[in-house]
């Protein structure tokens, strides 16, 4: 069965060093508090509000360094807009995890993903704790900033000081330590409530089968919705996509073998495998079941890998699909180092589209770009809708793998695509696309994105004309400092901050 192909790369000059790339990968010790001041360009008055970013802000634990960078303690930083201005603010969210080891001078917990408690495999052995690091997505809903890990339950945040509050159980609906997966899809206008927005989110609960939770949350962030289902097989599923009617969720072709991990040899993530010869399942859960109406349907497709998806929407029979897909799943080695990768030697994540046919049960799929991409962005008022445009973060090059260091905007009706790249030595995070208040037109507002700049070990925030990206950046703020490279963020017209 073949698996997701990518294309073929010709020998061209890097456009980038790995000694540039690796500074974006130094801890961040210092939390800050001030007004930026150094600014290229021009903050558009219209921005107002407040952008979110997560990420995990410490690669060492006092000199011991984390053997991924997934393992790191969650850090928020906090962009705030008001009135042509910005101010920065950041923090590390204060997780009982980070307390004790910040505590100790020491790392106490196994990381997920390959970081071990010194002392071998007799200091691991049976220890199957893991450290909640808040280290991956930050949502403001229901009146709560809430920083989220996909392993365990949401610590709660003061919004404007970024102060931990502690978790957040959503008036008991959530147990202690039951997940709360990092990747909520936000549904505008809901036809179950009216109309009104509904915030629906997943927990994954691993083993021989696998458990999957979905909750719906309303304005108010109570849980007014929530089923629960089993599938069959170990699951690894970082993300997932809602239409009106459905949530659908890949769920990629891997095992898990958890003697090295029990015995203290090998991490939990150094335990995946995956099987290149076996299919991806899509997963199709209805959202509001009715009577007599199958629970889940599963169709299958080639092997392949999938972190993120950008959108998804129902025509007709058929529901469509556009993940950023990868030929297979990079194995974490025991004592590797992450910051020596060799770009060259793996397969890049490239953008397709799947067409699922609920009537017969197929699937066909088509490959929308090879540009070596990841973390997409859309319009809100989009999500689970038919759409045109996506912004999303790319390498420089058309084609091969290499560090993200552009953003690319794709139209799908038309098929243009524009670049704005950051290379030689700049690298980007995730584009978060904030809509111009009052607009109807899908594409007019702006994308807010940090770009680490080598040159000058620091961070910048850029922000673009969403509408043409020809029209170069619109404003360039630097930050007095670098932020490690993060994961997930949001925007929220509200305003937490100076004024």
């Amino acid at each position: 069965m073949q698996s997701f192909k990518s294309q073929e790369s010709p020998v061209t000059e890097k456009s980038y060093t790995r000694g540039d790339w690796q500074g974006g990968y130094q801890s961040l010790t210092q939390e800050f508090d001030y007004w930026i001041d150094d600014i290229e360009g021009e903050i558009p008055r219209e921005l107002q509000g407040t952008l979110f970013r997560n990420g995990p802000g410490l690669l060492d634990v006092n000199g011991q360094l984390l053997h991924h960078p997934f393992d790191g303690d969650g850090i928020i930083s906090k962009i705030t807009f008001t009135n042509g201005r910005a101010h920065f603010r950041n923090r590390f969210v204060r997780t009982t995890g980070y307390l004790a080891e910040q505590k100790a001078g020491k790392i106490l917990y196994r990381g997920t993903f390959g970081t071990q408690k010194p002392g071998g495999w007799l200091a691991n052995i049976f220890d199957f704790r893991l450290k909640n690091i808040a280290n991956t997505n930050v949502i403001y809903w229901g009146g709560k900033l809430l920083a989220l890990w996909e392993g365990s339950e949401a610590y709660r945040l003061d919004p404007y000081t970024l102060e931990t509050l502690g978790n957040e159980y959503f008036n008991g609906a959530l147990s202690a330590g039951e997940a709360f997966a990092a990747h909520p899809r936000l549904e505008k206008n809901c036809d179950q409530d009216g109309g009104a927005p509904c915030l629906v989110n997943f927990s994954i609960k691993p083993g021989l089968s696998t458990r999957i939770t979905i909750f719906e949350l309303n304005p108010a962030g109570e849980i007014v919705r929530q089923h629960a289902y089993k599938v069959p097989g170990f699951s690894f599923i970082h993300d997932f996509v809602i239409t009106r009617n459905y949530c659908i969720f890949f769920q990629n072709p891997v095992t898990f073998n958890p003697i090295p991990f029990a015995l203290g040899i090998r991490a939990a993530g150094e335990c995946i495998k995956f099987q290149p010869n076996q299919p991806t399942q899509i997963l199709i859960i209805p959202r509001f079941p009715k009577e007599g109406q199958e629970k889940i349907k599963i169709l299958e497709t080639q092997s392949g890998f999938v972190f993120h998806h950008v959108n998804a929407f129902e025509v007709g029979e058929e529901v469509l699909v556009d993940s950023i897909c990868y030929q297979d799943l990079s194995k974490i080695e025991p004592k590797s180092d992450f910051r020596q990768v060799d770009f060259e030697a793996l397969s890049p994540g490239q953008l397709w589209r799947f067409y699922l046919n609920l009537k017969d049960g197929t699937v066909r799929r088509e490959l929308i770009d090879g540009r070596c991409c990841e973390f997409p962005s859309i319009h809100p008022a989009n999500v689970g809708h038919p759409y045109r445009y996506l912004y999303i973060a790319a390498a420089h090059a058309e084609t091969g793998n290499a560090p993200l260091q552009a953003l690319l905007k794709i139209d799908l009706k038309s098929g243009e695509r524009q670049l704005w790249s950051a290379a030689p030595r700049g690298f980007v995070g995730e584009p978060i696309f904030v809509p111009r208040p009052g607009s109807e037109k899908e594409h007019d507002g702006w994308v807010l994105a940090l770009v680490y700049d080598a040159a000058h070990h620091r961070s910048d925030l850029v922000i673009l004309d969403a509408s043409d990206f020809s029209k170069g950046v619109m404003a360039r703020l630097h930050l007095k400092h670098h932020i490690p490279y993060g994961l997930h963020g949001s925007f929220t017209c509200d305003v937490f901050g100076e004024i």
